[in-house]
C-alpha cells in the first residue's frame, strides 16, 4: 500500500506574532512542532504499513524550516518524505493550502490512502482534509477513530466519531480520512528510525513541479483574507453562584425567571 499522511508544522507557543501587511503567522524565529493531531495520523500510516506492507510518505507545505517537522515524521516511523515549498505558496488559505496538496498526491501517483489529522491547531478549521478529496474526486470519512478493517486496492471500513458516539463507514479505496486522537498512541523515535531520519533524502517540489498555477496558490489563490486581527476584551460583570448542584440550579432559575428569560 501506498500511504500519504499530510502534516502541518505548527507554532509551539500560543503567544505567536502576526506580520501587519499581509495578516499571516509570523513564522521566522518561532519554535514549531508537528501539528498534535497529525502525529496520530503518522502512526496510524505507520500501523497500516506494517500489518499490509508498502510505503508511508509524509507530506507538508512551509518554509524550508518545514524540513524538521517532516525528519521529525520519518523518526516516527515515515519512509519519505516531502516538502511544497516555494514562495508562491506564501499566504496560502484552507482552499488553496488542498489544491496544492492535492496537485502533489496526484504526482506521487497510485496513493491508497491519504491520512490527515482532524484539524490544525493554530487554524482550527478542519477544512484541509476535506478540501483534499474534494480537490482528487476521492471518498472522504472524517474523525475516524478506528480502521476496523482493510482490503487492500478495493475497501476500507472505519469507525468516525459523532456527538453521540460513533458510525461505521464503509469506503472505497483510495480514500482520504481524518483521524481523531482515539485512533491510537504514537510511539517512541527508536535509535534506528533517528537514523534513519538523519540520512533520509529529503524531495523538495515548488509550485511548477506540481502544475499549480499562480493563481490557485498563495495570496491570489485565496479567497477568504483576514481583514482584523485583535485580542476581545474580557467581559466585565457576571455573577458566580454558590452551593450545591442542586442550589445552585435553583438559584439560576429563579435568576433566569426573574429576567423574563423562562
Amino acid at each position: 500500500m501506498r500511504i500519504v499522511v499530510c502534516i502541518k508544522q505548527v507554532p509551539d507557543v500560543t503567544d505567536v506574532k502576526i506580520n501587519p501587511q499581509t495578516n499571516t503567522l509570523i513564522r521566522e524565529g518561532v519554535p514549531s512542532i508537528i501539528n498534535p493531531f497529525d502525529t496520530y495520523a503518522i502512526e496510524e500510516g505507520v500501523r497500516l504499513r506494517e500489518k499490509f506492507g508498502g510505503t508511508v510518505i509524509v507530506l507538508t507545505m512551509g518554509p524550508p524550516q518545514a524540513e524538521t517537522a517532516l525528519r521529525q515524521a520519518v523518526e516516527a516511523g515515515a519512509d519519505e518524505m516531502i516538502l511544497l515549498s516555494d514562495r508562491a505558496f506564501a499566504g496560502s488559505d484552507t482552499l488553496a493550502t488542498s489544491y496544492a496538496l492535492a496537485a502533489a498526491i496526484r504526482k506521487i501517483g497510485n496513493v491508497d490512502i491519504i491520512l490527515c489529522g482532524k484539524q490544525a491547531m493554530d487554524g482550527d478549521t478542519g477544512q484541509v482534509g476535506p478540501g483534499i478529496a474534494e480537490f482528487l474526486d476521492l471518498p472522504l470519512v472524517t474523525y475516524v477513530k478506528k480502521i476496523e478493517e482493510v482490503e487492500p486496492g478495493k475497501r476500507i471500513r472505519v469507525e468516525a466519531m459523532n456527538d453521540y458516539g460513533y458510525n461505521v463507514y464503509e469506503a472505497p479505496l483510495p480514500c482520504v480520512m481524518t483521524v481523531v486522537k482515539e485512533i491510537n498512541e504514537p510511539r517512541m523515535p527508536s535509535l534506528r528510525t533517528k537514523m534513519k531520519a538523519k540520512s533520509a533524502k529529503l524531495t523538495t517540489w515548488k509550485a511548477e513541479d506540481i502544475g499549480a498555477p499562480p493563481e490557485r496558490i498563495g495570496l491570489a489563490g485565496s479567497p477568504t483574507a483576514v481583514w482584523k486581527i485583535f485580542t476581545p476584551k474580557p467581559r466585565s460583570g457576571g455573577e458566580i453562584l454558590h452551593g450545591s448542584i442542586s442550589e445552585m440550579a435553583d438559584q439560576l432559575y429563579a435568576k433566569l425567571k426573574e429576567r423574563l428569560v423562562i
